[in-house]
């Protein structure tokens, strides 16, 4: 069975460029019926946090991102990364560097001076003699010294790498704790991943890992190193340069849907489709469809993603995640209309949920002021009779839907012998305290009668208060 994995370092929060490689790594295995597995990478004790975790666990359960298995944490699994280490001693596959941070500090210098490559020159590979007094050794893994390592790799392709380039690395610090290249090979081992979805950033690591689980005797994963995502400038996006948290995304009002659907048009793609819905992401994705060149992230593209996920969403699927920010707000959805007809009538106008929940304030409080430039314009004392006409109008309504509304704003207006705006418009600044808002008899029904008659003749008495000052 197809197995993945995702492995971030709490040493941050979760940002846009992690989230792309957890999203295909979750896709595969949905894909393939397989399944996925989060595992939390914090032996940096220094810098791992538990607010990074934290922050890591919440945007991925934001974003529906849901994991087979895990999240398990690579502190809690010291006792067998230090057995590995030790069957490795025991097999001749590693040995004790005894070397000091003087001595390799000499060694780079020299090794620059003459123009070569800086690397351990293997001075205690084969030491069989007593071990100097007073120094706590490393452990290093003994590559292998000739032939190569190749890599089928389902991105990149075929890539050969020669053992002779590669040097003994450290996998147990002087202090005894493992290092990441021993640490990623025992984990995925041991959770049987099959394929090993990431950055191509780490590319120079798998001919390490790759000879680490060759000499362990252990299988080997299929690999698939995606490019980088680069940020608007063409610089590398990451946690120092650009890289704004997952959650931020939450904040700003963007529906998870969304971002995974931005993201995973950030080097993959099928035709010349643009909106995905999670499923079709899953029915279609396949790896050997990623772009092999870097992608630059867009936020203008992104925020368009967002918008053309809005509107063609649910009002009640937009109701669920518009909730907090109407509560945030002070809103109580109890004083006023049905939040789901309320967001199905905005989804139109809104690229957010920061925008939507902005718009519908007047469906759940009243406004003390007009906009200015509104009330100038369309509260004239031209629209006194208008206004009165539509009040009386209304309140006599035998059926409260925005159709037979609709009807009395094209009777008033006939009857006045003017244009659907000179009575559409005064109605709409009245009811919503602005000169934009969706279709105002849909405004109206959604409003209801006893608050719209209310700011109706709050409205007429605006203008009559106007006209009077005017006289005067």
């Amino acid at each position: 069975m197809i197995k993945t994995r995702f492995a971030p370092s709490p040493t941050g929060y979760l940002h846009i460029g992690g989230v792309r490689t957890a999203l295909y790594s979750w896709l595969f295995a949905r894909r393939h019926g397989g399944q996925f597995v989060l595992r939390i990478e914090d032996t940096d004790r220094e810098r791992s946090t538990e607010a990074s975790v934290n922050a890591i666990l919440e945007g991925m359960a934001w974003l529906g991102l849901d994991y087979d298995e895990g999240p398990f944490y690579q502190t809690h699994r010291f006792a067998r990364y230090q057995e590995v280490i030790q069957q490795l001693l025991e097999s001749g596959h590693a040995y004790h560097c005894y070397a000091t941070k003087e001595e390799l500090d000499q060694l780079r210098k020299e090794q620059e001076a003459r123009g070569e490559k800086p690397r351990y020159d293997r001075r205690y590979r084969d030491f069989t003699g007593t071990p100097p007094e007073g120094i706590d050794p490393v452990i290093r893994f003994k590559n292998p010294l000739d032939g190569e390592v190749v890599i089928d790799d389902l991105v990149k392709g075929r890539v050969v790498i020669k053992n002779e380039e590669l040097d003994d690395l450290i996998i147990a610090r002087s202090d005894g704790t493992p290092t990441y290249n021993l640490t990623v090979v025992v984990d995925d081992w041991d959770m049987g991943i099959t394929h090993v979805i990431r950055g191509d950033d780490h590319l120079n690591n798998t001919p390490r890992q790759i000879n680490i689980l060759k000499a362990l005797g252990a299988p080997l994963p299929q690999y698939a190193h995606i490019p980088m995502v680069l940020g608007p400038d063409g610089k590398r996006l990451s946690k120092r340069h650009g890289a704004v948290s997952v959650l931020q995304y939450k904040e700003e009002g963007y529906l998870p849907e969304a971002l995974l659907n931005y993201l995973v048009r950030l080097g993959w793609s099928h035709g010349d489709q643009e909106i995905f819905t999670v499923e079709e992401m899953i029915e279609y994705f396949a790896l050997d469809a990623v772009n092999n060149a870097p992608s630059t992230f867009n936020p203008e593209k992104c925020l368009w993603v967002n918008q053309q996920h809005i509107q063609r969403s649910s009002g009640a699927h937009l109701a669920r995640h518009l909730a907090p920010f109407i509560a945030e707000r002070g809103y109580d959805p109890a004083q006023g209309p049905d939040l789901a007809a309320v967001a199905e009538l905005l989804k139109e106008r809104s690229k957010t949920l920061v925008e939507m929940a902005d718009q519908a304030r007047y469906f759940y409080q009243d406004f003390d002021a007009y906009d200015v430039s509104a009330a100038k314009k369309h509260l004239r004392p031209v629209a006194l009779e208008p206004l009165q006409q539509l009040r009386e109008a209304l309140a006599d309504l035998n059926e409260w839907t925005a159709e037979a509304i609709h009807a009395v704003i094209q009777s008033v207006a006939k009857r006045l012998d003017v244009g659907m705006g000179k009575v559409g418009m005064p109605l709409r600044v009245a009811l919503t305290g602005q000169g934009q808002s969706p279709s105002i008899d849909q405004v109206a029904a959604l409003l209801g009668r006893e608050t719209t008659l209310k700011r109706l003749d709050k409205a007429i008495e605006f203008v009559m208060n106007r006209a009077a000052a005017q006289d005067s």
